[in-house]
């Protein structure tokens, strides 16, 4: 399968990024290098580093990126290595980061990749498929209910997890559950038949708390975000898209944090933490995608996009 990708606001991170020519820039994510075409495209004598930890998504932007090889580094690493990667490669200083955090069209409509409750295929869900971690099909054969339940809730806060989770012990004691559409059928058989028909997509808290659990995506997410803040040169900006509730929480809460002067208990006289904000909110509420966006891209529908900039 082809791997495709309509990037999320890609007008809105461009000129989010207020892109200098001359400038240093890394996309955390590149995913099929639709944000980082862009990127390049207003670069002269600037650079480009971009990585992902997905050799599908390595081998489609290495050829979508063809024409700008001169100005474009491709890294095939989590990004929550980029700081340490681009400081042992000699770049200390940026001028602008993207991360996106959403899951591509490519990974959502592989079967085999074990990601979607559309299509049938072997429960998988790691991004980096090289990695010997563990898959979804692992996880619900083998893991106690007591932990199915913390996961469903923690990373889908799932509403039913308590059922779901009964189901699943229940039905692998009659045989192995093995595929996508099998655990589907798990989780709709765990809830009332209105909250199947009316949700769009009843499965899809378990899914995510799934892929989020087997590939740590909330782990580290704000140390790497306070890295690459830290490498901003004066007026750089910083760019992240979340799609669900729990990393945009991180990011809000690492954005407000760095962009406040001072840190003390609301009661304390005098400042006594000598916190100086970093960056400044170039937006303060979130941007969302545009309606006409939403309606040709379904997957823009849950974005949120939040920039900041250097002081």
């Amino acid at each position: 399968m082809e791997f495709k990708h309509i990037p999320v606001m890609l007008n809105e991170v461009i000129d989010g990024l207020d892109i200098k020519k001359d400038g240093i820039y890394v996309d955390c994510t590149v995913g099929g290098g639709g944000h980082s075409f862009e990127i390049a495209k207003k670069l002269k004598n600037g650079h480009l580093f971009a990585f992902d930890r997905d050799e599908d998504a390595i081998k489609k932007s290495t050829k979508t990126l063809e024409i700008f090889s001169d100005k474009v580094t491709l890294i095939k690493s989590n990004y929550k290595d980029a700081p340490s990667i681009l400081k042992n490669m000699g770049i200390d200083k940026i001028d602008g980061f993207l991360i996106d955090l959403g899951v591509s069209s490519y990974q959502i409509d592989t079967a085999e990749r074990g990601f979607s409750f559309v299509h049938d295929g072997p429960l998988d869900m790691r991004m980096d498929r090289n990695e010997k971690t563990l898959t979804a099909k692992e996880i619900v054969n083998t893991f106690p209910y007591e932990k199915l339940v913390k996961i469903f809730q923690t990373y889908g806060e799932e509403e039913f997890s308590k059922n779901i989770a009964k189901n699943i012990v229940a039905e692998r004691e009659k045989k192995e559950i093995e595929t996508t559409f099998q655990l589907r059928d798990i989780i709709e058989k765990s809830m009332p038949k209105k909250i199947v028909y009316s949700r769009g997509g009843a499965s899809k808290k378990v899914f995510q708390a799934l892929r989020i659990y087997i590939n740590g995506e909330l782990d580290g997410l704000d140390t790497v975000l306070e890295e690459l803040v830290e490498m901003l040169n004066p007026k750089g900006r910083g760019c992240v898209l979340t799609f669900h509730s729990l990393e945009d929480r991180i990011v809000k809460t690492v954005f407000k944090m760095d962009s406040t002067d001072c840190i003390c208990p609301p009661k304390t006289p005098v400042c006594i933490c000598g916190h100086k904000a970093k960056v400044k909110l170039v937006n303060r509420k979130p941007i969302v995608a545009s309606e006409k966006e939403q309606q040709e891209n379904s997957r823009s529908t849950c974005a949120k996009l939040r920039i900041v900039e250097k002081i």
